[in-house]
Order: structure tokens, then C-alpha cells, then sequence
């Protein structure tokens, strides 16, 4: 047998080289972070890149169940965490009590204890800091530090949600509380987070912030005093790609590992590269509490009318855009409360596709044609004329947008298109509401969340809050304000289920911001990629980062 052939025969029978171990993750996502800050600005990005560096003490996991990421065991009445007490105006409350677990640390190895709590407490106490949600720091009117490890919060009212601890997370006292103390209003501009977001101390999770290139993306490295389960990467870098077209097209180039599906592909646009690609990678799709609607400034001289939002809503046909632009991949929305919530009412009054209803109701608040086919207009003359935003590249709602553009139009109502880059959509259009007319974007909530935030009229923001709150149309209601205020404090579930489906239906009636469709996240990993759990709500997959694993 010819040398050659030996060799060749005998290389086909050695053993395989071994692989060399994966050490990097490379993730692609929609959108770059307005702040660094855990407390300031609510952004969809944000959590997502936090969610590798930083730990909060409670968090909703894949299964929607409360689970404790910082603390020893959740608070219950039943195990004694948490016990009733009248307050000092003698009003029901409640003191809860958790406890740290052993051994955290920051990531430049400073002990984290209860004073980074009491920290973030204090700050948050304070109005011209600007943090949300407001409510909690309101209620929450005493914080007890046992020790190092045991603190108690106590509450001026007894609410069915006391146990989660939302966003309130430990700030590491050792750097940032003498920045909050020199000047609280202008903190939010001072902060590391920002100013230095490198700077280890500031992270708790098993990666820290390596690196930022801002608007472009963020290198993560492990942290050597991480508590828990050592995580298998040495690098995760996220980089941020807004148009989505590009996005896929550095994802085919090996440029980009995984596209998050928190923050990725609309769920079209993943079924069409699944149907190209085989099975190069791997596509999961996780419907979730994601609610697409649209916001609108309600202080607009049209949009304050609810004649007219009911007509905006009627107008569109969000059955066939979900049924041609996403494959049928979504639910229609009747209201903010999503069918998968244990709290959602079916009986909501739906408001299905209806041109004619429209062009009435627009004729009965005044606003009418001129012309078959021309544009509204009032008896001053004013024409029915407001601004369509969302965030820009992401090409799946600048589908969406043409498609309502183009439905308002139909009944003789002008949108005029004007995308921004989302940290400024988020970090200063919507949270300064220097918006005019409609945004589209999508709120991420947490199973049975009450909407305070978004509903309340004390969360509409303001200049003296430093800007905190997200009820940006500018929303007043006094019946529904009282009902954000006595849900939280109903503990029976099935009174609990009567006041949520009053709220539905006031929402559905007010219309305060206009429903468009439920979201199903497309999460595409590479097929060598275990371990990463969609969670479908709020708190984002990255939580769990130190269980993702290469095969």
C-alpha cells in the first residue's frame, strides 16, 4: 500500500484533536444602555447588560417564581420574615426582614453588606435623587441593619407583594454615597456608574465591566470575587447593532455568537433566517409580558380627547399587521394586561378593525374631512397632524410604522415619522416627555406587576422628581389611582382579581396609551450554547449568566 494512503488511513483513525475550550461569548442586541446606573432610567437594554455584572436580592426566575439571588430564603408571614405591625400613625404595616448570604462581595473585594442597602435606601428616600419606583421608597419608611448580613424594611401598608424587592438592589456605599451626599439632584450626572463604569467596586455579579465603547457595546470579565457558581466564560462582550438587518448580517459573518432575544430579532425576521440556516444555530421562542403599544402625550389638543385615541385604535387593523408582518407569531392586544398573567380578564371589551366607527368618531370630536382623501382638520382650521416615534433601525417597527402611517391616513389623520436612537428615545425623549403625538415601544412587566409606574398620576415626570416615573402620556385619573393604591394592599387573591379587572376595563375605556400587541422574544444561540433560560417577564436571562455553558 502506497506511503501516502498509510498516512492518510492513519490520520482517519486517530483520535480527534481536542477543541479548545470556549472562553468568550460574543452577544448582539438591539440597543446601548442610556445609564449604567441600576436606579435611574428603566431601559430593556440596561437590564440586559446588568444582568451579567450585578445581582439584586430578589428576582422572578424562568418559572416565574420568586427566588432570592442575594438573600438566604424569600420572606413569608408563615416563616416569620415577615410580620404585621400597626405603624406609628397606627395604619396596618408590615416589617420584613431578609438576610444576605455568606461571602458577597464587590468586585474590588470590599465585603457588600447592609449598609450598601441602607445606602441605596437612603438615596432613594430622597426625591432629588430621582430613582424608581417612588412608591417603594415612599413606603418603605424604616430601614433596620441588624448586622452586617440582617436588615428589615419597614412599610406603611400591607401589600401581597412585599416579599420581592423589585429593583431595590445594594449601591456600593464605598464609592458612590459621598458623590449622592455632595449634591443628590445632580448625582445622576456624577455617578461611576457612569463616569467610571469600569471601576470594579461598582459590580456584584459573576462578570464585571471590563470595558464600554459607548453606542457600540460593552466587555464583561469574570469577577474574581463572585460568591456563587464560577461562571464558564472568561469573556462576554455585547455589541450593540440597532438596524436588525445588520445585526443578522454579522451574526452569518461569526461577528456576533448569539442575538439575545430579549433585545434581538422581531420573531419574522428569526423564523426566516431558522428556514435559510438549518441547523446552524438554534431558535427557541418564548412568549413572555412584553406588551407593544403606543404612547401618547395626552397634553396634545387631538390626543386629550378619547374620542379620538378610540378612533386611532379602530383604525388599525393590528389582526392582519400580526397575522402578515410577524407570521402570526403574536397575541393581539385588548388591554395592558397580558392573557399569560394569572390576573388577566377575557372579558375586556375588544375594539376590533373599524374604519367607519373611526372616521364617526373623529367627525363627532370634531375633526373632519374637507375632501374625500385629504386630511382632518378643526373649525380653527388646525389640521389633525402629530408626530409617530420608535426607536430607530430596528426594523421591525419601522414596518409597523409604515402600516399605521398608513391606516391613519386611510380615516384623515396625519402621522409624521421621526425615529430616534433608543438611549435617546428612552434616556431623554419619553423620560423628559419632549415627545409629540405617539412612541412605540414596548413595556416589560413581571408576573401580576401592578402598573403604578406607568398609571399613577404621581409617576407622571417632573423636573422637582428629577425626572423619575414613567407615566409619560400624562395620564390623571383619580378612580385609577386609587386603584393602584389598593391593589398592592388586597392579599386575598380572588378580591385581588375583582380590583385588577376593574383596572383592565378603565384602561380600556380611558385608553391612556393604545394597545397593539402582546410579544413572543426569538432567542438564536449556537448550537455548542447550554444553559440559558428565557424568562419571558422583567428580570432578564442574564440574571443566570454564570449557568450558561459551552458543550
Amino acid at each position: 500500500m502506497p506511503r501516502r494512503l498509510l498516512l492518510a488511513l492513519a490520520l482517519l483513525c486517530a483520535p480527534a484533536a481536542a477543541q479548545p475550550a470556549r472562553e468568550a461569548l460574543t452577544v448582539g442586541i438591539t440597543q446601548y444602555p442610556s445609564t449604567f446606573h441600576p436606579n435611574i432610567e428603566n431601559m430593556a437594554a440596561k437590564s440586559y447588560v446588568l444582568g451579567f455584572a450585578r445581582r439584586p436580592v430578589t428576582a422572578y426566575d424562568a418559572d416565574w417564581t420568586l427566588a432570592c439571588l442575594l438573600c438566604e430564603e424569600v420572606p413569608t408571614l408563615e416563616n416569620g420574615l415577615a410580620v404585621r405591625e400597626t405603624t406609628p400613625e397606627g395604619r396596618p404595616g408590615l416589617a420584613v426582614t431578609w438576610v444576605l448570604r455568606e461571602g458577597l462581595r464587590w468586585g474590588d473585594g470590599t465585603p457588600l453588606t447592609t449598609e450598601d442597602l441602607r445606602f441605596a435606601w437612603e438615596a432613594g428616600r430622597d426625591p432629588a435623587t430621582g430613582f424608581g419606583p417612588a412608591e417603594f421608597y415612599r413606603s418603605a419608611y424604616e430601614f433596620i441593619a441588624h448586622d452586617a448580613r440582617r436588615f428589615t424594611l419597614r412599610f406603611d401598608r400591607v401589600t401581597f407583594q412585599f416579599a420581592s424587592l423589585g429593583d431595590f438592589a445594594p449601591l456600593p456605599a464605598h464609592l458612590e454615597r459621598s458623590r449622592w451626599q455632595a449634591d443628590p439632584r445632580g448625582y445622576r450626572s456624577r455617578t461611576l456608574y457612569d463616569t467610571e463604569p469600569a471601576n470594579p467596586g461598582l459590580w456584584n455579579g459573576p462578570f464585571r465591566i471590563a470595558a464600554v465603547q459607548p453606542g457600540a457595546g460593552v466587555t464583561l470579565e469574570r469577577n474574581p470575587h463572585w460568591h456563587g457558581e464560577p461562571p464558564a466564560f472568561r469573556r462576554i462582550a455585547v455589541r450593540t447593532v440597532e438596524n436588525t438587518a445588520a445585526l443578522e448580517a454579522q451574526l452569518l459573518a461569526g461577528q456576533l455568537d448569539m442575538i439575545a432575544g430579549e433585545l434581538g430579532f422581531p420573531a419574522e425576521q428569526a423564523a426566516a433566517l431558522a428556514r435559510r440556516i438549518g441547523a446552524r444555530f438554534r431558535v427557541a421562542y418564548r412568549p413572555g409580558l412584553v406588551y407593544e403599544h403606543l404612547d401618547l402625550n395626552l397634553e396634545h389638543p387631538a390626543l386629550r380627547d378619547v374620542r379620538v385615541r378610540e378612533a386611532l385604535l379602530l383604525a388599525l387593523d393590528r389582526a392582519q399587521v400580526v397575522a402578515r408582518l410577524f407570521e402570526g407569531r403574536q397575541t393581539v392586544a385588548h388591554g395592558m394586561l397580558n392573557p399569560l398573567d394569572p390576573m388577566h380578564d377575557p372579558g375586556v371589551p375588544a375594539r376590533p378593525h373599524d374604519p367607519a366607527r373611526a372616521a364617526a368618531l373623529l367627525d363627532e370630536a370634531g375633526w373632519r374631512l374637507p375632501a374625500p382623501g385629504g386630511l382632518r382638520a378643526n373649525a380653527a382650521g388646525e389640521r389633525l397632524s402629530f408626530e409617530l416615534m420608535t426607536t430607530a433601525g430596528n426594523r421591525s417597527r419601522e414596518a409597523v410604522q409604515q402600516v399605521i402611517q398608513a391606516q391613519w391616513r386611510a380615516v384623515g389623520v396625519e402621522a409624521r415619522i421621526r425615529n430616534e436612537p433608543p438611549r435617546v428615545l428612552f434616556g431623554e425623549t419619553l423620560s423628559r416627555r419632549r415627545f409629540n403625538g405617539a412612541v412605540l415601544f414596548a413595556w416589560i412587566s413581571s408576573p401580576e406587576n401592578v402598573p403604578r409606574a406607568s398609571l399613577h398620576s404621581d409617576e407622571i415626570p417632573r423636573a422637582e422628581r428629577n425626572w423619575s416615573g414613567q407615566n409619560y402620556p400624562g395620564y390623571r385619573n383619580p378612580e385609577m389611582d386609587q386603584l393602584l393604591e389598593d391593589l398592592p394592599q388586597e392579599l386575598d387573591a380572588t378580591r385581588r382579581r375583582e380590583l385588577w379587572s376593574r383596572l383592565q376595563r378603565l384602561y380600556a375605556r380611558d385608553l391612556p396609551a393604545l394597545p397593539l400587541w402582546f410579544r413572543q422574544d426569538a432567542h438564536v444561540w449556537p448550537t455548542w450554547l447550554d444553559g440559558v433560560r428565557p424568562t419571558g417577564h422583567l428580570n432578564p436571562s442574564t440574571l443566570w449568566a454564570e449557568q450558561w455553558r459551552p458543550r
